[in-house]
């Protein structure tokens, strides 16, 4: 049996194309947000998650948030202006939707959330029209209380 090049070609064409049209969609994920009545920043940061093409959000005010983030385990030192849920975890203030992704996909152990403690500016929903970045560290806390580093964002 012979085989031509024009043959080899369909034959590669016919073993590429079903790989391409296997190609998932990434999921998207859910985050209900609860903000700080009248607070704009949230906004921002809410916006920026639905660019992605990765998030749909919910938001609302609630006038009882702190309570809200009791329930949910979020330490008093690391409250911010908005906290989201989705997948279970808690995420505080202005986190960057890649490290939403990476606590989603890594499911780390005994992580109850990660935050984003104040409003550091050139965070997301934070940015500054100066370009101005503050280094800020988005923090994993636990079940048990303790709390670690889960990803650095220099200045």
């Amino acid at each position: 049996m012979s085989f031509d090049r024009r043959t080899l070609v369909l034959a590669g064409a016919a073993v590429l194309i079903p790989a391409s049209a296997c190609a998932q969609t990434p999921r998207v994920y859910e985050i209900a947000i609860r903000r700080n009545v009248g607070c704009g920043c949230c906004r921002a940061w809410n916006t920026i998650l639905q660019r992605t093409g990765r998030f749909t959000t919910t938001m609302t005010e609630d006038a009882e948030l702190a309570a809200y983030k009791t329930s949910l385990g979020v330490p008093a030192e690391l409250a911010s202006c908005h906290t989201g849920l989705v997948e279970g975890y808690a995420i505080e203030g202005h986190v960057p939707p890649e490290d939403i992704l990476r606590l989603i996909a890594e499911r780390p152990a005994g992580v109850r959330g990660i935050a984003v403690p104040g409003m550091p500016i050139g965070s997301p929903g934070m940015e500054s029209p100066s370009g101005l970045r503050d280094a800020y560290d988005v923090i994993a806390f636990h079940a048990d209380g303790s709390q670690s580093v889960f990803a650095h964002h220099a200045a």
